[in-house]
């Protein structure tokens, strides 16, 4: 009677009294795409450890997002995990209105007492290394950058990029478009393949899209959260991978021990923490000039060590040096 009466009011039963955690995902794009990706990526490994019971729901458009998130809410999961950006207001609103819910939000806002918490892709610095390679690799000193949306978890990862390129190359330049859409794959190509046009040799695949282009002209792509040098392995020469495993981890281990509360767990993304890292060459192993690579790890040593901070850049990224 008292496990009823607690899912009628949104409330989730005690976490002591359950072998899982009750965990729903909310994605506004397609598991596929990189962003939500890592994180589907992150909890279905600890579905697979059996530690949570694990649903999620996919392509929700904005204006529904408050509707499932509720719906989750009043069936009884613990944790509730998704991406505010677009429904910042709202989402903040659900979470005050099932405070015994844990929530864990993709946003560029603070956390909120005493149970909405906050993470982002903080991967400024693999995004930094990455970029040193790009720099290192470039024949033209022209490199393209297609992006989503100008919004600050796209914008701070360009800008890092361009930072490494310029670290090892101060020649090099820059043709940044973005595309207006988070998932548009064929709109992607066709920026890329126009920048291509324009004497670029290298291409920042922020989007999906972007590394078919340059494989079809037989130029190179550095990746973006995940690694696709395996489906691109003539193409794609390094990537600044995203790790969501390390925050997941956190917030589970929260949730299970009753201790979870607004926080920021963007920093769990840092390198530091093993939330990011610089993909292994692979295909490209030997082919990166051996002077940038021992640059590279260098840099590496020094962002672990705490001795180099990479700049935290939110503004847009423009085209040129």
């Amino acid at each position: 009677m008292l496990a009823a009466t607690a899912l009628a009011a949104g409330m989730p039963l005690s976490v002591s009294a359950q072998t899982k955690i009750k965990v729903a995902a909310i994605y506004t794009v397609p598991v596929e795409q990189q962003w939500v990706g890592r994180i589907h990526k992150a909890l279905n490994a600890a579905k697979a450890r059996g530690e949570i019971d694990y649903q999620f729901s996919e392509n929700v458009k904005n204006a529904d997002y408050e509707r499932v998130m509720r719906q989750y809410a009043e069936a009884g999961n613990q944790l509730i995990i998704g991406e505010a950006f677009a429904v910042e207001g709202a989402a903040r609103k659900v979470a005050k209105d099932y405070p015994k819910v844990a929530f864990l939000m993709g946003s560029s806002g603070k956390p909120q007492a005493p149970n909405f918490s906050v993470f982002d892709n903080y991967i400024q610095e693999a995004s930094y290394l990455s970029g040193m390679i790009a720099g290192g690799m470039t024949k033209t000193n022209s490199i393209g950058m297609v992006g989503g949306f100008a919004i600050p978890e796209v914008n701070r990862l360009m800008h890092a990029f361009m930072a490494g390129a310029r670290d090892v190359n101060p020649k090099v330049s820059f043709l940044v478009t973005f595309i207006g859409s988070w998932f548009d794959p064929p709109k992607a190509k066709e920026a890329a393949f126009a920048q291509i046009d324009k004497g670029v040799d290298l291409l920042y695949a922020e989007r999906f899209g972007v590394s078919d282009a340059a494989k079809e002209r037989g130029k190179l792509a550095v990746g973006n959260v995940i690694n696709t040098q395996q489906q691109y392995p003539q193409t794609v020469v390094a990537s600044a991978l995203w790790n969501m495993e390390p925050t997941i981890d956190r917030v589970l281990a929260a949730v299970k021990s009753n201790q979870f509360k607004g926080e920021d767990y963007g920093q769990y993304s840092g390198m530091k923490f093993k939330g990011s890292e610089l993909a292994p060459l692979g295909t490209f192993e030997g082919k990166v000039p051996a002077a940038v690579m021992d640059k590279v790890r260098a840099r590496e040593k020094e962002i672990l060590a705490g001795k180099l901070q990479i700049k935290v850049d939110d503004s847009e990224p423009k085209s040129g040096k």
